[in-house]
């Protein structure tokens, strides 16, 4: 229940029941490039084990690589990673994009303006299954 303020119009908003000036002189928030393409290559890494199926590597699996560019509000992000072939190369880039914009905007509060993406390489079955030749 509501108890109404010294006015008697209604509850005090909370900035002056705890002397805290309005939210917008208060400052902002800013994470760094740096932080933001940590955040794009873990969920490119969940993306490409969940969206591209790329198998593992027995030499050493290399994992998606970022970048970002953060300005004012909204984010560009570039990737680097190993895709599966044979496959939908386009369909399996698109849903891989889609699914880093929403998880980096999800955990920074940020507007994804761009999500690029560079095949490093086209893994295969094979590739995988492959030993080191000596």
């Amino acid at each position: 229940m509501k108890t109404p303020g010294p006015s008697g119009e209604g509850p005090d908003p909370p900035a002056r029941a705890t002397g805290l000036p309005p939210p917008a002189e208060r400052g902002a928030t800013v994470i760094p490039d740096r932080v933001v393409a940590r955040i794009a290559a873990q969920a490119a890494l969940t993306a490409q084990s969940r969206r591209a199926a790329v198998p593992p590597d027995r030499s050493a699996p290399v994992a998606p690589s970022a970048s970002a560019a953060v300005r004012t509000g909204s984010v560009r992000v570039h990737l680097t990673m190993d895709l599966p072939y044979p496959t939908d190369i386009p369909h399996v880039c698109e849903r891989i994009q889609q699914d880093v914009a929403q998880r980096v905007a999800q955990l920074t509060g940020l507007r994804v303006g761009e999500v690029a993406l560079t095949g490093r390489r086209l893994v295969t079955a094979a590739d995988a299954s492959r030993g080191r030749v000596r």
